[in-house]
């Protein structure tokens, strides 16, 4: 069974803003967190930011440097991750990934979307 779907990813040139969403199943959406990672060519995956169900937001601080910001949307069951100020460093694959009050590391999420691929050109 599919729980995550991402989508929004595609090819940008620097300074360029992209807004990615998560599409969430029904089924985990209100009791599962949801974070977003990364991983670029040749480099371990990344945390990148997550939110928990009650409305807590994290960001690897080092990774978005205030350009990201993380949305819940109850309504759509959406995560989103909008990002601003777009480098060609964040070209990355970028995933949604799901757990139950775990820390946000790649070995302790439950559910694990395809990806969609961000390219920033400079």
């Amino acid at each position: 069974q599919v729980e995550l779907v991402e989508s929004g990813g595609g090819s940008v040139l620097t300074g360029d803003s992209l807004r990615l969403s998560c599409a969430v199943s029904g089924r985990i959406f209100s009791t599962y967190d949801v974070a977003w990672f990364r991983q670029a060519p040749g480099k371990e995956r990344e945390f990148v930011g997550g939110v928990r169900t009650n409305g807590d937001i994290t960001y690897n601080a080092d990774a978005v440097e205030g350009r990201f910001a993380i949305s819940r949307d109850r309504v759509t069951y959406a995560v989103n991750l909008q990002m601003s100020s777009l480098k060609p460093e964040d070209t990355a694959v970028y995933y949604c990934a799901a757990n139950r009050g775990q820390r946000w590391h790649t070995d302790a999420m439950t559910y694990w979307g395809k990806g969609t691929l961000v390219t920033v050109a400079s």
